[in-house]
C-alpha cells in the first residue's frame, strides 16, 4: 500500500540493519499520527499491532482518517510489512477497514451500531453468567477480584489503552471458566468492537466500579444483581 503520512516522534525502539529511522511527516498530516516509543526488532508485528490498538484506544488514530502502512511503517522505524499485517489483523477485528491504494481507514461506529453490537453482547454474557453464578465455586470469583481491581487503578489513571486492556482481562476471565473457547473468542472480539471512544476518567471509573459490584454479587450468588450489574455495564444503561 502506498499513501499520505503525518507527522512524526521517535521511532519505537532499536532498529536492526536495514531499517531507516522515522523522520519527519509530511506537515497536512501532522496531526493525524500518534507519538510514542520505538517497536524492537523481536516480535515486530506484535508489537506494532499493539501500538497501534493502544493509539486507537487513545483517539490518537482518528476516526474517518486514514494511513498508510508505508508512512506508519516509518514511524515505528520498520518495514511496511508487519505495519501491513498488523492492520489486516485490526480489519478482522472490525477496528479498521482497507482502503486498497492507500491504507487503512478507522472505523467510525454510529451510536445505533455500538447499541446494537452490545445488545448482542448482552445477548451473549449475560445468560452465561448467570449460569456459571449457580456452579462456580466462590473462591474462583474471588480469584479474579486482582483484575477486577486492576481495572479501577487503570481508570483512575485516566488512561484510556491501560483501562481497555485490563476490561478486556477481565471480561476474559469471566468467561473463561465456562470452558467454552468459542464463547471466549466470539464475546472477545464484540468486547473490541464495542468499546467506544476514549471517555474522561469519572466515566472510565464508574464502568470499573461495575466490575467489582458484579464480582460481589458472584460471590454472593444474587443472580438478580448480576443480570442487572452486566446488563447494565454491557449495554451502557446503568
Amino acid at each position: 500500500m502506498s499513501g499520505d503520512g503525518a507527522s512524526g516522534g521517535q521511532p519505537l525502539g532499536e532498529q536492526s540493519a536495514g531499517e531507516r529511522p522515522a523522520g519527519e511527516w509530511p506537515a497536512r498530516e501532522a496531526s493525524a499520527v500518534p507519538s510514542g516509543p520505538v517497536v524492537r526488532r523481536s516480535s515486530v508485528r506484535g508489537q506494532v499491532l499493539a501500538a497501534l490498538r493502544t493509539a486507537l484506544a487513545t483517539g490518537e488514530l482518528r476516526p474517518g482518517e486514514v494511513y498508510s502502512g508505508p508512512v506508519l511503517g516509518e514511524r515505528f522505524g520498520v518495514s511496511a510489512t508487519p505495519v501491513r499485517e498488523a492492520m489486516q489483523q485490526l480489519a478482522l477485528e472490525g477496528a479498521v477497514e482497507v482502503v486498497p491504494n492507500r491504507g487503512f481507514r478507522v472505523v467510525e461506529r454510529g451510536a445505533r451500531e455500538l447499541a446494537e453490537l452490545a445488545e448482542v453482547r448482552a445477548l451473549l454474557e449475560v445468560p452465561v453468567l448467570l449460569r456459571l453464578a449457580g456452579t462456580v465455586p466462590v473462591e474462583r470469583w474471588a480469584a479474579l477480584r486482582p483484575l477486577a481491581e486492576a481495572t479501577v487503578r487503570a481508570a483512575s489513571s485516566g488512561c484510556p489503552a491501560a483501562y481497555a486492556e485490563s476490561d478486556r482481562a477481565f471480561h476474559h476471565a469471566l468467561l473463561s471458566l465456562s470452558g467454552n473457547e468459542q464463547l471466549v473468542r466470539i464475546a472477545a472480539d464484540l468486547h473490541r468492537r464495542t468499546q467506544r471512544p476514549p471517555a474522561a476518567a469519572p466515566a472510565l471509573l464508574a464502568d470499573a466500579t461495575d466490575h467489582t459490584a458484579l464480582l460481589d454479587a458472584l460471590i454472593a450468588r444474587d443472580l438478580d444483581a448480576v443480570r442487572v450489574l452486566l446488563h447494565g455495564h454491557v449495554t451502557g444503561s446503568r
